[in-house]
């Protein structure tokens, strides 16, 4: 439904510019459409899912022309383009090729009337035009973002708030340097006629082959990332699972606190990263049922430096080794609430989270009540108050549950761990009375 309303109000607002500022020129329409619709099969996609073409410069280029024209109608049109995106019209995916048309046409219209609302109050030199094009850039790449944000928000599980985060940096920081190519593009077209538009091939095939190498490169880091994961997880497959779902919580309490999408990225690859040490640690002492001995859990804490050492030793993991270390994680009141990066905070919640939610070796996942009353005991001491606040508003909101009776993985243990393990460790001192004296009958450490 939100397809076919996004694509019929794309044909009523070209009804509507048509009656009130008359038609283009039909070449120009012909011209840009078809370069558009060039641009947007050209088009990569990024980790995120999200579209990355050079296809605005285009519609920037024509917004300059037919606001030359005095007509809006003519980058409606242009935009509609963006329906013959090939894939989709193989596939005769009718939802996505109008919501393409509505799309595109919308948001070229949006920058076509921020521009000329401009145009007609300023001067048509080509250094003020150019200024002129950020705010249209601006206008076109906020009616992008609302609308994919609603049809994916729609169609998915993702709420609106993680589909924007994941978006922003994308859909709308990208389009800025072809906005002033395309003021340029426009003025030459305006100058010498229909054959510039012969130029505009090569800043679209120099475009894509610049995201296509980002986007391999961000690949390559992804697979280097998922080869260390896999490499702990056969080591230790008990926590297996375990990074990306502290990595999920970690993007959920970031999300919450308002994070710009390139901080997100980096708390995403350190809470992926902040077991990472783990693979010097033996197997006995990480699935040791019971309490470890001094000399053992000093093995265990070295972990957390090697942890440091490997990813600053990986040049794209280096800036987020801080955020993935302990050591700058338990909260502190007074620096902690001025200045300090939270990151660290955050991904210290999003592991305690995840441990005591999930079955371990010394003890059974405890109910997300339980979690929910730990983290909020020891906030303000050992947690960040505002990251654990911002778990469990984002857990709530989506009303999902964890821990007892909703794990989603269920392990095959040799020795079944028990109800709940001794201290600290096993929580066990969390559990009910009846509980704990089960535990303690059960011969848990």
């Amino acid at each position: 439904m939100i397809c076919l309303a996004v694509g019929l109000a794309a044909v009523g607002a070209g009804v509507l510019t048509l009656r009130a500022s008359g038609a283009p020129s039909v070449l120009a329409v012909l011209l840009f459409g078809s370069l558009f619709a060039f641009a947007e099969n050209q088009v990569v996609v990024s980790p995120e899912r999200a579209s990355i073409s050079a296809s605005f410069m285009v519609a920037m280029a024509s917004v300059v022309v037919f606001q030359h024209q005095h007509t809006l109608t003519g980058p409606v049109l242009v935009g509609a383009f963006g329906a013959c995106y090939l894939p989709h019209v193989r596939a005769l995916d009718w939802r996505k090729i109008l919501f393409n048309l509505g799309n595109f046409s919308l948001a070229t219209l949006g920058a076509a009337v921020a521009f000329d609302a401009l145009a007609r109050v300023g001067t048509t030199s080509v250094p003020v035009l150019l200024l002129f094009a950020l705010p249209a850039a601006f206008v076109f790449s906020v009616v992008d973002v609302a609308l994919v944000t609603a049809v994916v928000s729609a169609s998915t599980d993702k709420s609106a708030r993680e589909v924007l985060s994941q978006l922003v940096l994308t859909g709308m920081l990208q389009i800025y340097p072809f906005a002033v190519l395309g003021v340029f593009m426009g003025r030459l077209y305006l100058q010498i006629g229909p054959v510039s538009v012969l130029l505009f091939i090569v800043p679209i095939v120099i475009a894509r082959h610049t995201f296509k190498s980002y986007v391999d490169l961000r690949a390559a880091h992804e697979a280097t990332i998922r080869i260390l994961i896999r490499a702990l997880e056969a080591k230790d497959a008990y926590t297996a699972g375990h990074a990306e779902r502290v990595a999920k919580f970690a993007i959920y309490i970031g999300t919450e606190l308002s994070l710009p999408p390139s901080r997100l990225e980096r708390l995403r690859l350190a809470a992926l990263m902040h077991d990472v040490g783990k693979l010097i640690v033996p197997n006995h002492l990480l699935n040791k049922p019971g309490r470890l001995t001094a000399d053992e859990y000093a093995r265990v804490r070295r972990h957390e430096q090697v942890s440091m050492e490997i990813l600053t030793r990986i040049d794209f993991l280096a800036p987020v080794a801080p955020s993935a270390s302990s050591e700058h994680a338990r909260f502190r009141p007074v620096s902690d609430e001025y200045g300090q990066p939270i990151e660290p905070h955050i991904v210290a919640v999003a592991d305690a989270f995840d441990a005591m939610t999930s079955t371990r070796s010394y003890r059974r996942a405890l109910s997300q009540e339980v979690a929910f009353d730990e983290l909020r005991k020891n906030a303000g001491r050992q947690f960040h108050p505002r990251c654990v606040e911002a778990l469990i508003t984002a857990i709530e909101r989506r009303g999902e549950h964890y821990g007892a009776g909703f794990e989603a993985e269920s392990d095959h243990w040799t020795t079944p761990p028990p109800q709940a393990g001794t201290g600290s460790a096993g929580l066990g001192d969390l559990l009910p009375d009846p509980a704990r004296r089960l535990a303690s009958e059960g011969g848990a450490a």
